[in-house]
């Protein structure tokens, strides 16, 4: 799968890679899946910790879940053992960089502190992460960070976030409610709306840029 060019990623329709970690806002993934197909393609990427929460989904919101899980084609989930099991020899390909050169923007929404500190320091365990330390920066990357209140507030959280935005990451910050464990505050993931327009916005920006 060659890398399109500055020029030609701007000819196709958007392409988004959604990133679900082990937060309980994963629950939302459907909803906002739904609302980014609208205007782009979309492929999912889940961690091993996400997935419980994924299946929750459908308890969470059942039109959402239903609505997504009825896209034909089907939305693609893609998980790790897609990354080990494509390669066996040298040659191969390599599923993170595959999907570095078909994306035009890396959202993870919501994003763990557990992930948060992992791209931070540079680590890539999973496919997810692999994906991001591979990821062009010249792309946009967004994260939706989701954890508790004392996580959130935390202050490597802070200098976490910090980190990333050097180098050119968008952060939406996480908004005040009561939280799943039952602790008020902030750190619940942005509404999925919200979401979805600032990563259009970001998509017609750097369509704007690559134009100019």
């Amino acid at each position: 799968m060659p890398e399109d060019s500055e020029g030609e990623r701007h000819l196709h329709r958007p392409r988004i890679l959604l990133g679900a970690t082990g937060s309980v806002a994963t629950v939302k993934i459907p909803r906002l899946a739904l609302l980014l197909q609208e205007f782009a393609d979309v492929k999912i990427i889940v961690t091993k910790a996400s997935r419980a929460f994924l299946d929750c989904a459908r308890d969470y919101d059942r039109p959402s879940y239903d609505a997504w899980s009825a896209l034909e084609p089907p939305m693609e989930v893609l998980a790790d053992e897609g990354e080990w099991g494509m390669w066996s020899k040298v040659g191969d390909p390599v599923q993170h960089v595959q999907l570095r050169e078909w994306a035009d923007l890396l959202l993870i929404a919501p994003l763990s502190a557990n992930t948060l500190g992992k791209l931070a320091n540079g680590l890539c365990d999973n496919l997810l992460t692999c994906v991001a330390r591979a990821w062009d920066v010249t792309k946009p990357l967004i994260v939706a960070p989701a954890m508790n209140t004392h996580m959130w507030s935390h202050p490597l959280t802070a200098r976490h976030l910090a980190s990333l935005g050097v180098l050119g990451v968008t952060t939406i910050s996480p908004v005040v409610k009561t939280l799943a464990c039952g602790d008020t505050g902030t750190g619940a993931l942005a509404d999925v709306a919200d979401i979805a327009a600032a990563v259009r916005a970001a998509l017609l920006s750097d369509a704007a840029d690559g134009a100019g």
